[in-house]
């Protein structure tokens, strides 16, 4: 292969491309439903779901029906166990739950292949869900004050990738008609050391966001309340701004104390 060219999808990318296919809205799926998606022969189809089956990644459910198998429960303790930025996080996230006397959720999120994934809730509200956000949740990048912190703050090779990907998305949200105008909203955002949003991701709430940034200055995540009230009035969100804010920078000071004993 010549330098420049671009490398094909090996048999361990198609294995692994299967479990991608398994969502919330497609829990379920067949080799033969596989093999069309993935335009690989059936017997190319069965071999996959066998190899993921004989890990655990995938569960037989009936004749030719599958789901996402025990395996990947038994991975996702393991990554809440080894998380460093979860381990610092939480401690700092239950502090300033603590300190909201509105019903409310503590979002802790991150970028990852062009949305934004929560990582971990807090909550105080036991009944009705104040966040849509749970752990694993991926979300629009265009919408919502959670996404729009880290979005603001993007290298700009992953600004130029997101509009070439999802213009109209970003369009209809929004954000620009055209690629300049789009640059032009992202330095607006940055510029606001937090982004607030009500209604935007879910109806009836009000979001407030702050970036948090690695030892090198990137953008890492986001640190994110989210009221069950919309719209807040200005003398909370002005409060809550400054608190999350702090708790962002708490974070980022434990990773790099962190990192310094290492």
């Amino acid at each position: 292969m010549t330098e420049g060219q671009k490398r094909g999808p090996t048999s361990a990318d198609k294995v692994l491309g299967v479990l991608s296919l398994f969502t919330a809205e497609n829990p379920v799926w067949s080799p033969e439903r596989t093999a069309r998606r993935q335009r690989v022969s059936l017997a190319t189809s069965y071999r996959y779901f066998n190899t993921l089956v004989a890990s655990g990644m995938l569960e037989k459910l009936n004749r030719n029906q599958y789901v996402l198998g025990p395996a990947i429960v038994e991975l996702d303790r393991k990554v809440r166990a080894a998380d460093p930025v979860l381990k610092l996080a939480q401690p700092v996230m239950e502090r300033l739950l603590r300190r909201l006397r509105e019903p409310a959720a503590i979002l802790l999120c991150r970028y990852y292949r062009q949305k934004v994934m929560c990582i971990h809730q807090e909550t105080n509200r036991s009944g009705e869900p104040v966040s849509s956000y749970e752990r694993g949740a991926l979300r629009p990048m265009f919408r919502g004050a959670t996404s729009k912190v880290i979005l603001a703050h993007l290298p700009p090779r992953t600004i130029v990738n997101l509009w070439r990907d999802h213009r109209r998305d970003i369009v209809a949200n929004g954000m620009g008609p055209g690629f300049e105008d789009f640059k032009a909203n992202l330095r607006t955002l940055r510029r606001e050391p937090v982004n607030v949003s009500s209604s935007e991701v879910d109806e009836g709430r009000t979001g407030i966001a702050a970036p948090i940034f690695d030892a090198s200055g990137r953008v890492n995540g986001s640190l994110s309340i989210v009221l069950l009230s919309s719209p807040a009035s200005t003398r909370v969100v002005e409060r809550l701004s400054i608190a999350v804010q702090a708790a962002a920078r708490e974070i980022e000071r434990s990773r790099g104390n962190a990192a310094g004993q290492d």
